[in-house]
């Protein structure tokens, strides 16, 4: 079977909306992919204010946002799809949404970009709420993106995001096991728009800087650190604890940015070293998000991933900044055949589950 579908994500670090078109090929469970077009429509400013400060707004305020949003994505996808001579070939869109709160704790989720508006808006049918099975069912509802990772990149045992949010994912023989392991591009790039930077472009604030021994100590001993997966983090952990925490140390920002760097590093190698045991014989990390175009991260964690037999590969451009969205589409392809798109293993939810609302934007 041949499925054409737009995967579109807006990641916590509210550099854009990400759109992919991908066709997907399925012969007997196995499935193939080819990005047709692909683009990042960067937030106007007043957007960015809407989506940061969204969890600060009256009930009925959050509402008409997540509704102002939702036909704000579908213009988007329509100026997507004149500027790529796609008209009648996407079949279906799917539509992550920009997560606000994330509390799994109490079975709630909330992304915001109502499926319906974006539906109306393009008249292409839409699938959303992709999360909110699982959070029912017990499950962190994150990290959402493993499924896809099985079905379409299973020759990698590690699997790393570097996005808002670094998330590693691990194809063990038995299972699939991810999780979040700590805020990234988020909190650096806070800590850049100190210099007035929208980010520290390849890392050169980072390996400017020194690292601060007492910071680093307080932020590996926050509490989330410490707990086993499955585990997620919600976006406030990074803005409204994390971010905090190192503005009351007081040290340059060069110093933070390197610090923080570090912090990374050091959370994704403890978080390896705690997960399934890896094969010998497959020990490459695939790397991806806006955070594998920082030559310093990268060149920091492959040194100390080294140390561990690992290797780490960035691949090239497209899949670093689309994966979320080619997934996103795949994930989308996945309810419409109501398969199972969210594994149990990753979210510890009851079960796996088929997760998603479905619009229907097409006349009948």
């Amino acid at each position: 079977m041949v499925y054409r579908a737009l995967g579109l994500m807006s990641g916590s670090s509210l550099d854009g909306l990400d759109m992919a078109f991908v066709e997907f090929h399925e012969t007997s469970g196995k499935w193939i992919y080819s990005v047709k077009a692909c683009a990042c429509y960067t937030y106007p400013d007043s957007w960015v204010e809407k989506l940061k400060n969204a969890t600060n707004l009256p009930a009925l305020d959050y509402q008409l946002l997540h509704t102002e949003y939702g036909h704000y994505i579908g213009t988007q996808v329509n100026r997507f799809v004149e500027e790529f001579g796609l008209q009648y070939q996407v079949q279906l869109i799917a539509s992550h949404g920009h997560t606000s709160f994330h509390v799994p704790a109490q079975r709630m989720t909330a992304q915001l970009g109502d499926g319906a508006a974006i539906a109306a808006e393009t008249g292409i049918n839409v699938v959303s709420d992709l999360r909110a099975m699982d959070i029912a069912l017990g499950g962190q509802g994150a990290p959402i993106v493993p499924i896809g990772e099985k079905l379409l990149l299973g020759e990698y045992q590690l699997l790393l995001n570097l996005g808002g949010i670094a998330n590693i994912s691990f194809n063990s023989p038995d299972n699939y096991i991810a999780f979040d392991v700590c805020p990234a591009n988020r909190v650096l790039n806070m800590l850049a728009n100190q210099l007035g930077m929208e980010y520290d472009e390849g890392g050169k604030l980072a390996a400017s800087g020194v690292v601060d021994t007492e910071l680093f100590e307080q932020l590996n001993a926050l509490h989330y650190y410490h707990q086993p997966y499955p585990k997620s983090l919600a976006n406030d952990f990074g803005t409204a604890l994390v971010y905090p925490l190192i503005a009351k140390k007081g040290c340059g920002i060069a110093d933070a940015i390197r610090t923080y760097t570090e912090h990374i590093v050091f959370q994704i190698r403890k978080a390896i070293s705690l997960g399934p045991a890896l094969t010998p014989s497959n020990n490459r990390l695939l790397a991806t998000g806006g955070g594998a175009h920082n030559n310093f991260l990268v060149d920091l964690l492959s040194k100390s991933l080294s140390e561990l037999n690992i290797e780490v590969l960035v691949p090239e451009k497209e899949l670093v900044d689309y994966k979320e969205a080619i997934i996103m589409a795949l994930v989308g392809v996945l309810r419409w055949r109501e398969n199972n798109n969210v594994l149990a293993s990753v979210t510890g939810a009851k079960r796996d589950s088929i997760g998603g609302a479905v619009w229907i934007g097409q006349e009948a």
